[in-house]
Parts: C-alpha cells; structure tokens; sequence
C-alpha cells in the first residue's frame, strides 16, 4: 500500500510540475511547426556533414562530367564544370547557415539593446531611440549592404552586420511596445519592490514575457537573411566566388536555363524550402511557447469534447 501512495504522490507531482520540454511536444504537435522543424534540422544536417564530407569535391572541375542527367552517382546531376550539384548545395548550406545565425545574433543583441533602452529608461532617452529606429527602418537592408559590398568589397560578414542591423532595429521597433505593456504587470512592480535590479527584472521577467514576439521576428529576419545573402551572391555583392553559395550557383546555372532548365531548380528550391522552413519553424515556436495560445487551444479541446449530443 505504501508503494502505491509513494507512486501516485511521484506522479502527481510529476503532472502537476510542468515539463521544460513540453514546449517541444507542442511545436511538434502543430503541423506547421513540424515542417519547419524538419527542413530546418535537414539543412543544419547537410551542413554540418559537408563540413566534413561531401559525395564529390565541390569545387572539382571534370569537363568529361559536364551536364550529366540525375542519376548515380551524381544523384542531382553536374553543372556546366562538371561539379557535383549535390556536392555544391551541401557546401552552400555551410554559407547558409552561417549567415542566417549570424544575422540572428547580430540582430538578437541589437534588438534587445534598443528595445530595452527605448522602453526602460527616462522619456528623453526613450524619445530619442524611437527616432533613431524610424531613420534606420527607412533605409533598405538590401541597399546598405550593397553599398558596403561596393566599398569594403564582397564578404558574408557584409552581408551579416547589414541584415542583422536592418532586423536588429526592426525587432525593436515591434519588442519596444510590448516591453512597455508588461512593464507595468503585477509582477514585475513585485520584483521590483522586492529589490531586483532593472536588468534583473528585464532577463527573469520582461524578456520571457515578449519572447513569443520576439522569436516570430527572429525567424523573420533569418529568413530574410538567407534571402539577403542568396540576392546579394547573385549579383556579385555577397559571398566571393571561390565561396560554395546557393546564390552563386543559381548565378551561374541561370546562364543555361534554357539548355538545362532542371539544374537551376536545385538552388531555387534550397532557397525556397529553407526560407519557408525557418518562417513556419517561427510561426510554431510562436504558438508553442506562448501560454496563452496553449491556453486557448486546451480550452477550445475541452469545449468539443464535452459538447453533449443531442439525440433526435
């Protein structure tokens, strides 16, 4: 008997204690968030395996190779070099993802920075960095990084630092407002009166509280960051050539769309999936994360399942 009650107090206890992990089976629950999810973690994959290994050398040149069909051992076929197309978007996922979480951080630190500085400090101050953001927010984050590209010449650290500028502000132009509106909850006039310092109150309580906000436009700006890169590759202003970039190699396939119109679609593809895939990964942690969204989808549960039904 006493093994029995030992079991269901641990069980209850267990239901009752919320797992840190639940988040997780939410996103995976949603449909969206689970084919977010997975191209993500296919493109991390490919990756960090071309980081060691890929089928062919990507910058191996074999002009006997030259625009072979998909098949084996080339499973995506070759380009007008007799490269591995396979092989090339492997290595060009390396680029990928080193720009989109690099832009991240960039804009991560930028945006938390201003938004705190724009929603937790005296009028004055707060005044002056909306005005800053607004004037940043007007200029384009693709011209600047063109601009910088045409002086400092073509780098992905160009096209890191301009995208994660340009969306570093605009995260905090959307995070400044809902700062402001937990501001003043309960909870955090309670922390404060309690003694915690202003920065110890915006990590334990603001920040969690627009963190659904905040992901949203993460995941937007590295998005947008893959895109930044793969426009700015194609046009000679983004990664050099001696680079492996899906926007370079989309660049040089164009030339014979009309010869070998399949080979240009591999690039495009990557391109797309991975930008589609780390919006709807955005939108999932969104709903996951948020409790009152989880709130809302439990109570809409409850109410179908107890519906009674009305017999004729």
């Amino acid at each position: 008997m006493s093994g029995l009650l030992k079991k269901a107090e641990t069980d209850a206890a267990a239901d009752a204690a919320p797992s840190r992990w639940a988040w997780l089976g939410r996103l995976w629950r949603l449909s969206t968030g689970r084919f977010g999810l997975i191209v993500v973690i296919v493109v991390v994959t490919a990756a960090v395996v071309a980081r060691f290994w890929t089928p062919f050398d990507p910058q191996q040149v074999d002009i006997s190779s030259r625009w072979l069909p998909p098949g084996w051992p080339h499973v995506l076929g070759t380009d007008a070099a007799g490269r591995d197309i396979l092989s090339l978007l492997m290595a060009g996922a390396r680029t990928t993802i080193l720009v989109a979480v690099g832009a991240g951080i960039v804009a991560t630190i930028i945006g938390i920075a201003l938004a705190s500085l724009g929603a937790l400090t005296a009028r004055w101050v707060r005044e002056s960095v909306a005005v800053f953001v607004d004037i940043l927010i007007a200029f384009p984050v693709l011209i600047i990084a063109m601009m910088i590209s045409a002086v400092w010449g073509g780098s992905l650290w160009v096209v890191i630092w301009a995208v994660g500028i340009g969306f570093g502000v605009n995260i905090a132009r959307v995070t400044r407002p809902e700062l402001r509106r937990v501001l003043h909850s309960d909870f955090v006039v309670a922390g404060r009166a309690s003694g915690l310092t202003p920065a110890q109150n915006l990590i334990r309580h603001l920040l969690p509280n627009v963190a659904p906000v905040f992901i949203v436009q993460l995941s937007w700006g590295m998005a947008v960051a893959v895109l930044a890169e793969a426009g700015l590759s194609y046009l000679g202003f983004g990664a050099p050539v001696t680079e492996p970039s899906w926007g370079l190699l989309l660049a040089e396939l164009q030339q014979f769309i009309t010869v070998h119109p399949l080979s240009v679609v591999w690039p495009g593809l990557a391109i797309t999936l991975t930008v589609l895939g780390l919006n709807l990964l955005g939108d999932g942690l969104r709903e996951a994360t948020d409790p009152t969204l989880a709130h809302a989808r439990g109570a809409g549960r409850v109410a179908r399942t107890h519906v009674p039904e009305v017999v004729a």
